[in-house]
């Protein structure tokens, strides 16, 4: 029932705003109902009967929170890794900020009751929602996450620094051993 309910607020946002007219509302919901896909905001984009802006600013309307559009958006590298990717995109979030104790996240459902308490598992901040589309979300995360060729691993590199400087120094124990078992006393 929820999900007919997120449908019909949906259509009756995008009709009021004059995105779609009232015949059009009716047939988008019967189409939605028929196609394969699980989500209506996905299907309305990936149809193209909606803009994204028109599409962002009803879902603002529709669950009472700023839009934000993460596509091109520099996030806080610390930021986004106080959680896992595979948190992140299972929500369907990505934070975008710190102010004091609030952390501001954008979700493609902030009104998930469940959102909260998840997040809370992994962070003590009082939370700020804003409202994005769950396909930029999803791509933001990816690209996020994503190592580009360039991007050195620091972990990594840390790791060979360290079996190098190994390395080396059991070399030159051994050499210095050499060294010592060479050296004959004289009498």
């Amino acid at each position: 029932m929820k999900h007919e309910s997120f449908v019909e607020g949906l259509t009756k946002i995008l009709q009021k705003r004059n995105v779609i007219d009232a015949q059009e509302a009716k047939s988008l919901q019967n189409i939605f109902k028929g196609a394969n896909k699980p989500n209506f905001d996905d299907f309305l984009l990936d149809e193209g009967l909606v803009e994204k802006d028109d599409l962002l600013n009803a879902l603002a309307e529709y669950f009472q929170v700023p839009p934000f559009d993460v596509v091109g958006y520099l996030f806080d590298h610390a930021t986004v890794r106080m959680f896992p990717k595979e948190f992140l995109s299972s929500n369907g979030i990505i934070p975008i900020g710190r102010d004091e104790n609030m952390l501001i996240v954008v979700a493609s459902n902030p009104a998930d009751p469940e959102l909260l308490p998840r997040i809370g598992n992994y962070v003590s901040y009082d939370i700020r929602f804003h409202v994005g589309i769950r396909q930029d979300i999803y791509n933001a995360i990816e690209e996020f996450f994503e190592q580009s060729l360039t991007e050195v691993d620091y972990d990594k590199d840390l790791d060979d620094d360290r079996e190098v400087r190994v390395s080396q120094r059991k070399q030159e124990e051994e050499e210095e051993e050499l060294e010592f078992d060479d050296f004959e006393p004289k009498e």
